[in-house]
């Protein structure tokens, strides 16, 4: 457990500037807490225009006691000595007010204190606050299983050998030398950082002497007081019934407009942090968290653990950790494409390229397009070299293997999160039945095996049903996409005939990359708007499969948009990666879409710079537009509030609202929780690995996103919206198991567009079988002469489709009409026997490139598998840590006992009260 504002560090009461003002709680001071709650005025106040935490240095400098000041702070009760845990929000004028009644008299009836502030702006907008006091964070603490410190951890130092010892020691002499690490926060000067290294045990009113307890107000963190709270006002009936229970219930149905706990006061302050500390912990986040000052250091998790609750905690865990594994992923991509442009001036394919201006090939279009020389082709076929290199085959095996490493070594990093954070024993409480659920088959009902009391029960044959339509609408949503991806095809063929006939001359000599250029920008709007028809789609089949609890909705509806949106984002790439150019026949018997349109070839240059231009504008476009509404959304939209405010009260008057106002002003969390940071971190994973052979920057793309990703994400939570209920997980859910699933895919993709879409493949079986070098077993760039030429076909000018011959006769090149022209392709002369029949050089590359893929696939996997089994998921050093402390908590805790045991005895001793057969 964190340490609280009290400072605690190695036994000693260390003072710095309080995160909070804390008091004692006077019980008797407050209103009884049976008496009857109403939506009159009997607890409503007129909303003040208070000051907040910023104005805690000018009261302090006026004297002012502490109730005084927590009075002004926005975070208490009127009476100063009640901190506000829980804000409900609502409207006068809505017609629920039976209900809120009911609801508000029964959460006094729990022991909460209650008080009503109308909103400053809009006074039919009424605010409730809740404050726990002491014996009820006891009582619902217990039945929760919170775990708290009870007692300093003991580290057990094992024994170091002498040699070893001076190797630590001439480490450490080397570091002097070095900067003191860098990228860690400096917890000098943060000492609110600083760990309470404490064990836990679940929370225990009669065992409550074995708790540290400095100040019973700050004993329970704000986060922990929140949560207990929630899950108080999750169990309060609001109407005679049996399922019209729960907050929830009234925030569907409108009672309440909102529920939120508070931020800790304001995020910035008039004075340095460094040399006056943090005000508060929201202040402490920003300042060393969301701040682009500090985007080269590490995240300090254990704070945003006890702020945000485990469950954020986790999502920034794993998005540090996926950044951090993104580095040498990152470098090595680079140094493949280095590697491309160190090798360019030696690469023999290249210069046969640029330098075959006798070599005439054949149009890339019907009529418009003219015959172009190969040698035009020069520049495409340099940047092919930068991607498709001899280091490409390595950076895939890397990446394949990198992704496998990437989720074991995430799971120790897991596994020593869950036992910092007290997750090792902790069990998800057994989940409440969603009101839907509950509403439709509250006809039919069956025991609980778990809680012994009747449920709704849903049939085997309509759960099985509404399976079957379900998956029927995910197969339709699949087919609109491949149709989105047709049309595209069809964007493609139609265009790169208008570009050949274009005016301009950039565009006509250019037409291929200016068709593709445009189908990709294309491409990306209909992507963005069916990603919005996609989220209606899965929210009406996951509500119509009717899933029992909220955990069963969420991993339905994840599962139905991950795959809408990977299917949606990549499905084009799939195309250019597998089919582009791949069955479009060859001149004179050309394929034809409708028997109409000729299918699009790949350029002379090879297919693959179409998916580098592909990935690379995708991914580029669709992350800036993510962090671009991420961030301009909520900034926008409280912007335009502050706009009304200033525009009703008059921009020369300066408002100063409550803390709960101002959080009300914020912007909720998403309807979905993390679920779209989850998804947009997915599919970058999946465009870096999946691809990765095509585009070896693609790590590099994503390591720059996500050190911005991880600011933005931070200032968003910290600024803009409001404070998220602190919940707890062990890990990061179904995404794990998507993950592993895309490293899978990815193993698979890589060989296909290495033995497919690169020409790796054709040079090797030339280099060996058919080149220069043909027997010798050498295959440098001398054996690759005359490649080029082997690798392109003869075609008879004469034998074009009416249709297909083109405008021009080729005059333009030698002053007299073409006969024969060139095209990509293994096949024979018009003059052979078989015209156009495939030569026994295609059978060889077709043969080597599946052995390649079997070969690739298999050497992978056993390599992922290896490297699975090798890695242990719990580190020892942590394994030998949890039994350890297993066995020194049983130990203190009978010291502890028998501690108290003789105390009392003492005590008893003294006022001679002794007893006849005492233990001990």
């Amino acid at each position: 457990m964190e340490a609280s504002s009290s400072g605690i560090t190695n036994g000693k009461t260390k003072v710095f500037h309080p995160v909070a003002k804390d008091v004692n709680i006077l019980f008797d001071e407050l209103e009884a807490v049976n008496s009857p709650c109403k939506d009159d005025d009997s607890l409503l106040h007129p909303g003040n225009l208070t000051s907040t935490s910023d104005d805690a240095s000018r009261l302090e400098a006026g004297g002012e006691t502490m109730p005084e000041r927590n009075k002004s702070n926005g975070l208490y009760f009127r009476d100063g000595k009640c901190r506000i845990d829980y804000i409900l929000v609502y409207r006068k004028s809505n017609p629920q007010t039976e209900k809120r009644e009911v609801f508000e008299r029964n959460i006094r009836a729990e022991g909460l204190h209650m008080e009503k502030e109308s909103s400053i702006i809009n006074s039919d907008i009424i605010f409730v606050k809740l404050h726990a006091p002491w014996e009820v964070l006891g009582r619902y603490a217990e039945q929760m299983n919170v775990r708290m410190p009870f007692r300093r951890k003991i580290y057990y130092l094992p024994r170091r050998y002498k040699f070893m010892s001076r190797i630590d020691k001439q480490i450490s002499s080397f570091r002097r030398w070095l900067p003191k690490k860098p990228m860690r926060l400096d917890k000098e000067t943060l000492p609110d950082l600083e760990e309470n290294d404490c064990y836990t045990a679940p929370f225990s009113q009669q065992r409550i002497h074995h708790f540290i307890i400095h100040n019973k107000d700050t004993f329970f963190n704000n986060a922990t007081r929140s949560r207990i709270v929630h899950h108080i006002l999750q169990r309060i009936k609001y109407e005679e019934g049996k399922n019209k229970i729960g907050l929830n219930r009234l925030l569907t149905n409108g009672s309440y407009e909102a529920a939120f706990p508070l931020h800790e006061g304001g995020y910035r302050s008039k004075n340095s942090i460094r040399t006056h500390g943090a005000e508060n912990h929201r202040h402490l986040l920003y300042e060393c968290w969301a701040s682009w000052g500090v985007w080269y250091k590490y995240q300090p998790l254990d704070l945003v653990r006890r702020y945000f609750g485990e469950k954020i905690g986790l999502y920034f865990a794993w998005l540090g950790w996926y950044t951090g594994m993104l580095f040498p992923a990152a470098f090595i991509g680079l140094f493949v494409f280095l590697y491309g442009v160190i090798t360019l001036d030696h690469c023999q394919v290249s210069k046969e390229v640029c330098q075959a201006t006798d070599i005439i090939m054949c149009p890339v279009c019907d009529k418009y397009c003219p015959f172009m020389r190969l040698s035009d082709s020069c520049v495409y076929a340099k940047v092919t070299h930068l991607f498709d290199n001899g280091a490409t085959v390595f950076f895939a095996v890397f990446m394949a293997v990198w992704a496998t490493v990437f989720l074991e070594f995430w799971k120790r990093r897991r596994a020593v999160i869950a036992y910092d954070w007290d997750l090792i024993d902790w069990e998800e409480e057994e989940e409440e039945i969603r009101p839907q659920f509950e509403a439709k088959y509250s006809k039919k009902e069956r025991m609980n095996p778990i809680s012994g009391k009747p449920e709704p029960y849903q049939a085997f044959a309509d759960k099985c049903s509404r399976l079957v339509v379900s998956a029927s609408g995910i197969f339709f949503m699949i087919c609109v996409v491949i149709a989105a991806v047709f049309g595209i095809v069809i964007y493609r063929v139609v265009t790169v005939s208008t570009f050949a006939a274009f005016k301009w001359a950039l565009i006509r000599n250019n037409s291929q990359v200016a068709t593709t250029g445009t189908a990709v920008c294309i491409n990306f709007c209909i992507i963005m708007l069916l990603n919005v028809l996609y989220e209606k789609v899965a929210l009406l089949l996951t509500n119509l499969e009717q899933p029992r609890t909220e955990s069963e909705w969420e991993n339905s509806f994840t599962l139905k948009m991950f795959l809408f949106q990977f299917v949606n984002l990549n499905s084009s790439t799939f195309y250019i990666a597998f089919f582009l150019g791949r069955f479009t026949g060859h001149p004179g018997a050309y394929l034809r879409l409708i028997n109409r349109w000729r299918l699009e070839e790949c350029h002379p240059s090879g297919c693959l710079i179409d998916l580098c231009m592909q990935m690379g504008i995708i991914m580029v476009l669709k992350q800036t537009w993510n962090n671009f509404m991420e961030l301009g959304y909520p900034l926008i939209q409280n912007w335009w509030t502050r706009r009304k405010v200033r525009q009703e009260h008059g921009p020369e008057r300066k408002i100063s609202f409550p803390q709960w106002e101002k959080d009300y002003n914020l912007q909720p969390m998403n309807a979905y929780g993390l679920f779209d940071e989850y998804l947009e971190m997915i599919l970058q994973f999946g465009f870096t690995t999946i691809f990765v052979a095509a585009f070896p920057l693609a790590p590099l793309l994503a390591l720059l996103n996500n050190i911005i990703e991880i600011r933005l994400d931070a200032y968003k939570f910290v600024t803009q919206w409001r404070r998220p209920l602190a919940s707890r997980a062990k890990d990061i859910g179904i995404w794990y198991g998507i993950l592993e699933g895309i490293g899978i895919l990815s193993v698979i993709t890589n060989a296909f567009v290495i033995a497919i879409t690169s020409d790796f493949i054709p040079r090797l079986v030339y280099a060996y079988k058919y080149g220069p070098c043909a027997g010798q077993g050498e295959a440098g760039q001398k054996c690759m002469v005359g490649y080029v030429n082997a690798s392109l076909s003869v075609f008879r000018i004469s034998d074009f489709e009416n249709r297909s011959e083109p405008e021009s006769d080729g005059s333009e090149f030698s002053g007299t009409p073409l006969k024969y022209c060139r095209y990509r392709d293994y096949r024979d002369p018009p003059h052979s026997l078989v015209p156009y029949g495939y030569t026994l050089q295609f059978w060889h590359v077709l043969a080597a490139r599946l052995a390649f893929i079997i070969v690739f696939e298999h050497l992978v996997f056993c390599i992922k598998h290896l490297i699975s089994y090798l890695i242990p998921d719990l580190p020892k050093d942590l394994r030998d840590r949890m039994r350890r402390e297993k066995y020194l908590i049983q130990e203190m805790m009978y010291e502890a006992e028998l501690e108290r045991l003789q105390k009392e005895r003492k005590e008893r001793k003294k006022n001679g009260k002794a007893h006849h057969n005492e233990w001990p």
